[in-house]
């Protein structure tokens, strides 16, 4: 006899899919005494840059013939950056073993946000949600000079000086960076991969710029006439690798 039994919903909980943003970290090396000064020279004046943020190790990019990965101690280094190592993908059989042994989730179907037009992620975006996103928060403005050795981060957002920014003095943000004025410091836009952010100049005249982790010395000069001259910097991509394109603004 079939017995229909009447259906429940648990009052304690319930099951949904859900997504979840990460920070993707794409190892190029096992050699973590190497990773560990270079995450000191990038990272060690902004405590604040990460937020606990959950993060993904991608190991696609290391050689054929890497050293085996000390996990542990991997994600002890990387923990006092206030990230949080959850998952990997891209590794060799062993690694990935070796990966989930030390408390990696194994997630081969992350992806990664790449270079490219505003158009081509446009057409690859996934049908938008019923819910209206929230809206960006506005622009941090600075109306006062930097000094050498002065640092603002706008975090999610874009900068906006309306005064100059002095040499050793360092400006960074999530989306773009605007200089109404000269721009002799450093410049980093797009700090949290975004291939879209620009630098915007009144007067080029950089020690460092970067979008997205692309950057350029002042060790390497400025293309001709762009040198104290109101400028845009932007990420194009290309088959040689990404790299910073340097355009006069009509003023």
């Amino acid at each position: 006899m079939t017995v229909a039994l009447p259906a429940s919903t648990p009052a304690t909980f319930e099951i949904k899919s859900a997504n979840l943003p990460l920070v993707a970290l794409l190892l190029k090396s096992t050699d973590l005494a190497a990773l560990s000064r270079e995450l000191a020279l990038r990272f060690g004046d902004i405590p604040d840059f990460f937020d606990n943020d959950p993060l993904l190790i991608e190991l696609a990019h290391l050689p054929a013939d890497a050293d085996t990965l000390d996990f542990a101690s991997l994600m002890a280094l990387l923990r006092p950056y206030r990230v949080a190592p959850l998952a990997v993908r891209g590794g060799t059989p062993a690694q990935m073993a070796a990966a989930t042994a030390a408390g990696l989730v194994a997630a081969p179907d992350a992806r990664m946000a790449t270079a490219g037009t505003a158009a081509e992620r446009e057409r690859n975006k996934a049908p938008a949600a019923e819910a209206p996103p929230a809206p960006a928060p506005g622009a941090l403005v600075i109306d006062k000079p930097l000094r050498s050795g002065q640092q603002v981060y706008a975090r999610g957002r874009d900068l906006v000086l309306l005064a100059m920014v002095n040499a050793g003095a360092e400006v960074i943000a999530d989306g773009h960076i605007h200089v109404y004025a000269p721009l002799r410091g450093k410049a980093m836009a797009g700090a949290r991969g975004d291939t879209d952010a620009r630098i915007f100049a009144l007067s080029l005249e950089p020690e460092l710029l970067s979008i997205a982790g692309i950057y350029r010395t002042s060790e390497k000069p400025l293309p001709e006439g762009v040198w104290g001259k109101p400028t845009q910097v932007r990420l194009v991509p290309g088959p040689d690798g990404d790299k910073l394109v340097m355009d006069l603004i009509k003023v």
